[in-house]
């Protein structure tokens, strides 16, 4: 589903993704994991291009995206519109429009973007927040929600759009932890029923449990990927085991 391949970004003299190279097969669920700094959060930005990569190359679905070897290929804003319709990202401080209310905020890019029938989207929206568990909240507006409800409001938008890969940017760390559970059990349950994800995060629990794979960046770099019985029980290398026994026995 995703291929990255020696994917480079700077911010003026500091590297922030050194030659990173990652696959995400299609209906895998793939944790990133890594101190503060560590390039996660840009990796998942440059992906759906809020970030411009440097050098490297991103494939979705076999199809490369506006990079080649040695610099970058511009994309133009049609060019760009669709390859973030083929993606949904559920952000770390919600984004949701305080202006419109929760329908509102699923059915807005459907329609406008992908010029889908007005109808068709709003009964798509009330099943999507029925999965989501805010079916009572259709009309409240965002200022009327707690932060594991907005959040979950920012899934089903996402999901509104049928991306074929989900990235989650820290979902639960803007969260009080009482509220963290119910973004995790939506999270749960996506990754269940086969949806491809790529999650920032800091949920050791939800990695352990739910991830196909697990990846440790540190200073831009992937330093060590796998399997999550593996990356938590025998993990390979020593920055591993200290990341490891600094963050789970936290």
């Amino acid at each position: 589903m995703l291929e990255i391949s020696g994917l480079t970004k700077t911010f003026g003299d500091r590297i922030v993704l050194d030659g990173v190279s990652l696959s995400v097969a299609r209906g895998q669920t793939v944790c990133l994991l890594g101190p503060s700094g560590s390039g996660k959060s840009t990796l998942l930005r440059c992906v759906n291009w809020l970030e411009t990569p440097d050098q490297g190359a991103i494939y979705l679905s076999g199809e490369r995206m506006g990079i080649r070897k040695g610099g970058v290929v511009p994309m133009g804003n049609g060019e760009l519109a669709r390859l973030r319709m083929r993606m949904g990202t559920v952000f770390q401080h919600f984004n949701l429009w305080p202006h419109m209310s929760v329908l509102q905020n699923i059915i807005e890019a459907p329609i406008h973007v992908q010029k889908r029938r007005r109808d068709e989207v709003i009964a798509e929206a009330e099943a999507l927040l029925e999965n989501v568990g805010l079916s009572d909240k259709r009309d409240a507006f965002p200022s009327r929600l707690s932060g594991g409800q907005k959040q979950r409001v920012g899934i089903a938008r996402a999901l509104a759009m049928k991306p074929e890969l989900l990235l989650f940017d820290e979902p639960t760390s803007a969260l009080d932890p009482e509220l963290v559970g119910e973004v995790i059990a939506v999270m749960k349950t996506l990754s269940q029923g086969g949806s491809t994800m790529l999650v920032v995060t800091h949920e050791m629990g939800f990695a352990r449990e739910t991830a196909d794979k697990v990846v440790l960046m540190d200073a831009g770099r992937i330093v060590e990927e796998g399997e999550p019985e593996v990356f938590f029980g025998r993990p390979k290398t020593e920055r591993a085991r200290q990341f490891l026994q600094r963050y789970v026995s936290a």
